[in-house]
Parts: C-alpha cells; sequence; structure tokens
C-alpha cells in the first residue's frame, strides 16, 4: 500500500473529509489546508508527495495559489492536482499551463482520483531519479 502524503486544499469541511477518507482506504496520509494562506504553510510543513487544490477556494482562487506553490522553490516540484467544477476543457488547460499536473472535474470518482495520483507520483518519482 501506499505511505505518500496528500495535502488536500478545500475550503468545503465535507469535501475534505471524503477526499480524505477515500484515500486513507488506499493507504495515503493525508493533511489538510482551509485557505490560501494556510496552504502554503501546511505545504512548506508537510512536504506533501501530492496536492490536491480546490480550484475554487475563496479569498484567492485556486489558479493563484498553483501559481504561488509553482514559484517557491521548495514546493514547485510536488505535483499539484486541481479538482474543480469549472468547464472542463478550459479549467484543464489553465491547469495544465499553470504547472498543475491534472485536472480532475467534479463529482470525483473513485477510480479517476486513485489513477490521477498514482500518474503524478510515477512522473514526480521518474523525474526525481533524472535529475530533471
Amino acid at each position: 500500500m501506499a505511505d505518500e502524503t496528500i495535502l488536500i486544499i478545500d475550503d468545503n469541511s465535507d469535501t475534505r473529509l471524503l477526499l480524505s477518507l477515500r484515500l486513507k482506504a488506499q493507504g495515503y496520509q493525508t493533511v489538510f489546508s482551509i485557505d490560501v494562506l494556510e496552504a502554503i504553510t501546511r505545504a512548506r510543513q508537510a512536504q506533501p508527495d501530492v496536492i490536491l487544490l480546490d480550484s475554487g477556494i475563496p479569498s484567492s482562487k485556486g489558479f493563484r495559489v498553483l501559481e504561488r506553490l509553482k514559484a517557491i522553490s521548495t514546493l514547485a516540484a510536488i505535483p499539484v492536482i486541481i479538482v474543480g467544477a469549472e468547464e472542463p476543457a478550459v479549467a484543464q488547460a489553465k491547469a495544465l499551463a499553470i504547472g498543475a499536473a491534472a485536472y480532475i472535474q467534479r463529482p470525483v470518482v473513485q477510480r479517476t482520483l486513485v489513477e490521477t495520483i498514482e500518474k503524478a507520483l510515477a512522473s514526480s518519482h521518474k523525474l526525481a531519479k533524472t535529475g530533471e
């Protein structure tokens, strides 16, 4: 089973709980953040293997958080998966252009969630091994 840590950045407690339960069932550890300021601090502290980021968090939209995460050298290599309810074609293109590893459309399907995380982790591990 997995032992990687996933940071869930989402302002909705029900969504955080649901995602956490789904991920823990797959063996992942989870940590949380509910807003932008806490997200950066939590990411620095936890150094998660993957970040799940709600694209619609208040006070500063998820895409802005993604930009901030990618601008911090110690966090830039962490794969970020955007989870959103926006128009998928537009939101996915925007997320990938900013540096997201993937975009998942709500409602989140368990199989898609796990497969997307596994791909992001595999890609991250491959980059780490090659030193890119």
